[in-house]
């Protein structure tokens, strides 16, 4: 029995026929998957904070709210690192590239990128001080030089580490997404 709302190869009618989210080249997106480090570091994060959101409900029931307030603002903190941990990495659009870090993002036109370019150098492991030899993916901006920015993508960071195809692949599409709309 055929089940056709659970296939993909069901035919489309005519009025259906609008675009598809990823069809806006407008919009940010990430031109990878996140890495099973990072998705698994975020999952525990969160894990952890559900205990946390419970230890506040347990404290409010015991009668103290001002302690269970603390307790809920550290679930809230929990849970935005988590979120921002999953958010961070390489973005692209038809505007420009965007590297979000756990701290800072940065954005940059893509009139002002002169190069994007996959070099062998040693990379940090994981984002910790520990340096191994592997391949980053370097922005060059006009003007500058291409040590002062970091490196976009990276093959030993919590996205990659041990899948060296998914990292040419995102390399690759950044490198397109550049080669596309750098001269718009």
């Amino acid at each position: 029995m055929p089940l056709p709302f659970l296939t993909a190869d069901r035919a489309f009618d005519a009025a259906d026929d609008v675009a598809l989210p990823y069809d806006d080249r407008d919009q940010w997106r990430r031109p990878y998957r996140p890495g099973p480090w990072r998705v698994g570091a975020a999952a525990l994060m969160l894990l952890l904070a559900s205990f946390v959101l419970f230890a506040a409900v347990i404290i409010v029931a015991a009668g103290s709210p001002s302690s269970a307030g603390v307790v809920f603002a550290l679930a809230v903190v929990v849970i935005a690192c988590a979120l921002r941990l999953l958010r961070m990495g390489a973005w692209v659009s038809a505007h420009g590239v965007r590297h979000v870090s756990f701290f800072t993002t940065r954005t940059l036109a893509w009139r002002e990128v002169v190069s994007v370019r996959t070099v062998q150098q040693p990379v940090r492991w994981l984002g910790l001080p520990r340096t191994v030899q592997g391949q980053a993916l370097l922005l060059v901006r006009q003007g500058r030089s291409a040590e002062s920015m970091p490196a976009l993508l990276t093959s030993h960071n919590s996205d990659f580490l041990a899948r060296d195809g998914a990292f040419d692949r995102a390399a690759d599409a950044v490198e397109a997404w550049a080669d596309e709309y750098r001269g718009r």
